[in-house]
């Protein structure tokens, strides 16, 4: 799995005017991000959004601090807000692909398939999202083809019973048929020897 995408910097916007809080506040939460104080930086971020709830810098930073205290469910809806609230698609494309990630870390790979398909949407030139949707596109194939096995087993299994089950029949029926002729030998002996036994003496 490629790199999750790094928290992004004041630096790097786009020039609109932002209050001074938001400012402050996210920089303290970029400060403890990069000193591993994720917990910390949480509170930091949220207060910038609070600030104002259309900071697409903050809701973006925010998610990714859930990421990284693992709250992978958490990320993933932080990430949602993201791309709800914001028209640029820098940040929309950058929340799809983390989504992946925070998904696929859940085990969701269907859903973390169609998050990368998205990213890569947005921008097609992105070879870690296309990276990592091939990766999870072998993997459902592997998947997959283990349920198939299991099936056609499954179904081997029931047709091997069926014969077995035949096999049994017959040989139920073969003995019992045995059973029947030797009753049959057994009777005509009897008579054979009824016969002998009532028959007169030749009188000499």
């Amino acid at each position: 799995m490629k790199n999750f995408f790094y928290i992004v910097y004041l630096t790097v916007l786009p020039a609109v005017a932002m209050a001074q809080t938001e400012n402050a506040a996210i920089r303290a939460g970029n400060k403890l991000y990069h000193q591993g104080q994720f917990d910390k930086a949480l509170p930091e971020y949220q207060k910038a959004i609070e600030q104002n709830p259309k900071n697409a810098v903050a809701r973006y930073n925010l998610a990714n601090a859930r990421y990284r205290t693992t709250k992978y469910d958490e990320a993933q809806k932080s990430f949602d807000e993201v791309i709800e609230n914001t028209t640029e698609n820098s940040y929309k494309e950058k929340s799809y692909y983390n989504k992946g990630v925070a998904l696929s870390k859940q085990q969701k790979l269907l859903e973390s398939i169609e998050a990368w398909k998205n990213a890569l949407k947005l921008d097609p030139k992105d070879e870690d999202a296309r990276f990592n949707l091939q990766k999870a596109l072998t993997e459902l194939k592997k998947q997959s083809q283990p349920k198939e096995q299991k099936q056609q087993q499954q179904k081997q299994q029931q047709k091997q019973k069926q014969q077995n089950k035949l096999d049994k029949k017959k040989i139920e029926q073969y003995l019992k048929s045995l059973e029947q002729k030797e009753q049959e030998v057994q009777r005509k002996i009897q008579q054979n020897r009824s016969r002998s036994v009532t028959q007169p003496e030749k009188d000499w």
